[in-house]
């Protein structure tokens, strides 16, 4: 079976257009908010290479037009394709709009619910988009990537999770967060955006991403902006909270 897909987002966002072209074709500038960690071989022919687990894609770059529009994507042996389209566009005010389209073809006979899950984590990725750049620009992040164990019931899960966090589900912009994580830095901080699948809180140095959904267990997805961040020593800690929180009732 498997079907064509197409994701449309854009957000105005306070910055330039050279600030949200560091952000989208750079290496450094893409780990601060989308997945993973990336490297960027730049102009037409070049890659964007993500490694996310065991995911570890090489997107073939399409288009580079500086402070504009850049496109790169690519294709799996069983039919799977995805193509990434960044449009760049300044507006009156000294703000700009920044497009971000995805597009491709799922092959499984399960592809209502991947795109499902890919359209409400895409959502959460654009807003973190404008949360680095209009509170972390000019930072690099450090990557904090850790899964909860194996999914038995998401649902639960999540409410457990989000309990945990003193948030309701689903979570609101603007919701409050304030918890101390046994061995793991205090979060003090507020929710930038949710839906009902992940929910994102930002620190004074820090962006805390969470995604759930029924296609596999908890996902933290953090970006640190601190010095001396010890990315292996954190994400044991993260896998550990998520672990200990998931199955402790």
């Amino acid at each position: 079976m498997g079907k064509e897909f197409n994701v449309d987002l854009e957000l105005a966002v306070d910055a330039s257009p050279e600030q949200i072209w560091d952000a989208i074709a750079t290496g450094p500038g893409i780990d601060s908010w989308f997945m993973g960690r990336n490297e960027v071989e730049p102009g037409v022919g070049g890659a964007v290479r993500t490694a996310f687990g065991d995911y570890k894609p090489q997107h073939t770059i399409t288009d580079w037009q500086p402070n504009e529009r850049l496109a790169y994507g690519s294709r799996d042996p069983d039919g799977r394709r995805i193509g990434y389209e960044f449009l760049i566009e300044g507006s009156d005010g000294g703000s700009t709009v920044v497009r971000m389209v995805t597009s491709g073809f799922l092959p499984d006979d399960d592809w209502a619910d991947e795109f499902d899950a890919m359209s409400k984590g895409l959502a959460m990725f654009i807003h973190t988009l404008r949360e680095y750049l209009v509170h972390f620009h000019g930072q690099t992040a450090a990557r904090i990537i850790a899964n909860a164990p194996d999914l038995v019931d998401w649902r639960r899960d999540w409410a457990v999770l989000h309990d945990a966090l003193g948030l309701n589900v689903p979570a609101a912009e603007g919701d409050r967060v304030t918890i101390a994580p046994g061995g793991l830095p205090p979060i003090d901080g507020v929710v930038y955006y949710a839906n009902p699948d992940t929910v994102g809180i930002r620190t004074d140095d820090a962006l805390y991403r969470f995604l759930g959904g029924k296609m596999g267990p908890i996902n933290a997805s953090h970006h640190l902006f601190g010095p001396d961040v010890d990315e292996p020593a954190l994400e044991s800690a993260w896998a550990g909270w998520l672990a200990e929180t998931l199955r402790s009732t």
